[in-house]
């Protein structure tokens, strides 16, 4: 079954869970605003989908503007960037979805065919 955390009001989450149970894909959608992936479950997004650090933010929410995430985050470590990132889940790019062997971040048609099929 896949993890889908998603916030409700996101557009891009929405097309993104829409396409998945379009295709008749087990899924349990968990709110990103009020549970949050751990800063370890972030680090196996990192690590399955390929993205970089950096790339794990939500740059154009609210909270990455608001907290002057664009000038903090050079000076922190992956730990403390992590642990930043499981603290609010609106700083999260969203929406991400976890399954046995791998990971998606944000929604992309082609990505999402490339792991699932068309």
């Amino acid at each position: 079954m896949l993890r889908v955390y998603a916030y409700s009001k996101c557009g891009t989450c929405k097309k993104a869970i829409s396409w998945l149970k379009a295709r008749n894909l087990a899924l349990e959608e968990i709110p990103i605003v009020e549970r949050p992936p751990t800063a370890e479950q972030l680090a196996e997004v990192m690590k399955k989908s390929g993205r970089p650090l950096k790339k794990m933010f939500n740059t154009s929410g609210q909270s990455y503007r608001q907290g002057g995430w664009k000038e903090k985050l050079p000076g922190l470590s992956e730990a403390e960037a992590l642990k930043a990132l499981a603290a609010d889940g609106k700083l999260i790019k969203r929406p991400i979805v976890l399954g046995e062997a791998m990971a998606l971040v944000g929604f992309d048609q082609g990505s999402y065919e490339s792991a699932f099929g068309g």
